[in-house]
């Protein structure tokens, strides 16, 4: 049996839930949790904001763990080898998309927490392809945010040829922000954190270069032409043609948090200067593995705030109160 968390309905607190995942599969592995992250889509699920939620729902896909057991045909990982677990629990494998290393495109990938028990819980299970390594010098503790916050922010820097020179806006310094200016620091670009006075001096010191008070529309309007790419990790709408104003031409606004507005865009803006707006979830993991590989050598961490897991919903009220710095962390066996 495994012994999980769970809400068995939209909007319900986490209870107790165990349930037999059976015999382990060819091709996949069950994880010993040792800590999972706490992110935004985990009450989304939680909440069925999004429609799809499949109850009981157990949350969880910011999984750090050792490897406890291997399935047959399972020979690129090893039982007791610390690995994570993100949004993807499994692919088809034989698509277009995970035929070309972009397993994250894939059409019929398996979220962890739909459709799917997710880490908070014991044990986790989890096709192998979908695990991922973790270097030894990358602190096991902190390292369930890069899983999909992480992930989610490194993943257009790969995915779009960010240079080392760009100049590029981050709006919204929470619990993606705060790794986006981390990243693209040690990347070597120019870097604005749009956000709160309040969160100023923290921006400064996760490595912006200049910040701007994003609930001053005067001071991002003076910025007009100033940025290669604006990086929006807020889930709430903004006057996104004042944002468009500030790209240079050829400019990318480009979206990781799930804001569910629709964008009312002046197209002029686009085609006159050649500017873009796009998208992207997290990556494959193929760019895990590089996202991981550049955290190490660049000693980048998310900044958390731990509870025991046994105190999961202390946790998501903490999440929901909108005051963590910056993700939550449980640990597991607490």
């Amino acid at each position: 049996m495994i012994n999980a968390y769970a809400a068995h309905e939209a909007g319900a607190e986490l209870k107790p839930f165990s349930y037999d995942p059976g015999a382990l599969k060819p091709r996949e592995v069950e994880i010993d949790v040792l800590y999972c992250g706490l992110c935004h889509s985990d009450l989304s699920v939680i909440d069925d904001e999004w429609g799809m939620s499949e109850y009981p729902v157990v949350p969880g896909h910011e999984v750090v763990g050792r490897i406890g057991q291997l399935g047959d045909q399972v020979d690129h990982l090893e039982e007791g080898q610390l690995v994570g677990l993100g949004w993807h629990a499994g692919y088809c494998g034989h698509c277009h998309d995970c035929n070309s290393g972009h397993q994250n495109l894939c059409g019929e990938a398996q979220p962890t927490i739909i459709g799917h028990y997710g880490g908070f819980a014991d044990k986790v299970r989890a096709a192998a392809s979908s695990v991922v390594p973790i270097p030894d010098s990358i602190d096991p503790a902190v390292a369930g945010p890069l899983f999909c916050a992480g992930i989610t922010v490194f993943n257009p820097l790969v995915q779009f040829g960010i240079k080392p020179n760009s100049h590029v806006g981050v709006v919204g310094i929470g619990g993606l922000g705060h790794l986006a200016l981390q990243f693209l620091h040690a990347w070597g670009c120019e870097v604005t954190a749009f956000t709160s006075n309040a969160k100023r001096d923290e921006a400064l010191e996760l490595g912006a270069d200049h910040t701007l008070s994003s609930r001053d529309e005067d001071a991002v309007a003076e910025a007009a032409g100033r940025f290669d790419m604006i990086l929006s990790t807020v889930n709430v709408k903004l006057d996104w043609n004042l944002y468009l104003s500030t790209l240079k031409a050829g400019g990318r606004l480009h979206f990781v948090g799930a804001t569910t507005e629709p964008l009312d865009l002046n197209v002029f803006q686009l085609i006159l200067a050649q500017r873009q707006v796009s998208g992207s979830p997290v990556g494959s993991p193929t760019t895990i593995a590089e996202m991981l590989e550049f955290a190490a050598r660049h000693k980048i961490a998310p900044k958390v705030e731990h509870f025991p897991m046994s105190r999961v919903n202390d946790a998501l009220a903490r999440l929901k109160s909108g005051d963590v710095r910056y993700r939550v962390v449980l640990e597991a066996g607490k």
